[in-house]
Formats: structure tokens, sequence, C-alpha cells
């Protein structure tokens, strides 16, 4: 697997593999006016904007864009990061892929840097989140008004 940050011509593909995956997979967890919303709002626009301020890296098998997942600021804060828009086509899920982008994220120097990660995780994503080392954001497991949880991981406590 080739794995490399986020270029400005891999913005269409990025976007149809977050398309087709909450169309495929989170769908089940989501109504369909909510998934199309976040499809418009995760267009290659929004995608190359995003990578101007985190880092986005691309997960690439034979020639395709098969995973992504980015990691930045948590807001303006120095010692803590975020983890944003890490999808997996579903054809490729259930072999390792989302793990690894979570190891490539956690490498990273955006998540070396902080004390505390935090993570916006769907509900369709949340248990394998949980089986990453993450746990709900002061112990809140219910989801917020933008239908996410809210997940955290401390590396210094």
């Amino acid at each position: 697997m080739l794995i490399r940050l986020f270029e400005e011509k891999d913005a269409n593909e990025v976007a149809e593999l977050i398309a087709k995956t909450l169309r495929t997979t989170n769908i089940k967890d989501y109504s369909s006016e909510y998934i199309e919303n976040d499809v418009q709002k995760l267009n290659p626009q929004r995608l190359i904007k995003r990578s101007k301020w985190m880092n986005f890296y691309v997960f690439i098998m034979e020639n395709k864009i098969v995973g992504c997942g980015g990691i930045g600021p948590y807001f303006d804060k120095l010692d803590e990061s975020s983890l944003f828009t890490i999808f997996v086509l579903p054809e490729y899920q259930g072999q390792g892929i989302g793990r690894k982008i979570i190891e490539t994220l956690e490498n990273d120097e955006f998540f070396l840097r902080a004390k505390r990660i935090e993570i916006p995780a769907s509900i369709t994503a949340c248990q394998f989140y949980i089986k990453m080392g993450y746990s709900y954001k002061n112990g809140i497991n219910v989801i917020d008004e933008e239908g996410l949880y809210r997940l955290e991981k401390w590396r210094i406590k």
C-alpha cells in the first residue's frame, strides 16, 4: 500500500470515495438527507481547502485511492489535535486499512505534539475508534446536535 499526502489532483477521486462510503456504509445509521448534506460538504474544493491546514493522507492500492484520513489542530490549540475525514471504500473495509489510517495519523506531527486528540465520530465508525483506543469525551456516549459522537484519546495525563 502506498501512503502519501493528498494532492490537489486527488480531490475528485477522494470526494467520490467519501460519497460512495457515506451512501453505502453510513446510510444504515443516517438519513439520506443527512448523507447527502455530508456529500455536499466534502466536495473536491472543500477537500483541497482542508488539505491546506491539516495533514491529509491518501491510501493507494493498485493505483486506486482506497482510503483517506487527516489530522490537524483542534481549533488553534498547539497541544490538542483532531482527526478528520477518515473513510475507506466499502469494498476494502475489513481489510485493516482503517487501522493503517489511524496508525499513520498517530505517527503524524500533529498527533505527536498533542496531549489530547479528538475525533468527531459517526455512529457508523464509533466502535472502530473505541477499538483503536479512543473513548467518549467526558464520558458522554450520546450523539450531539451534528449527529456525531465526540471521542478522545489522551497521550499525556
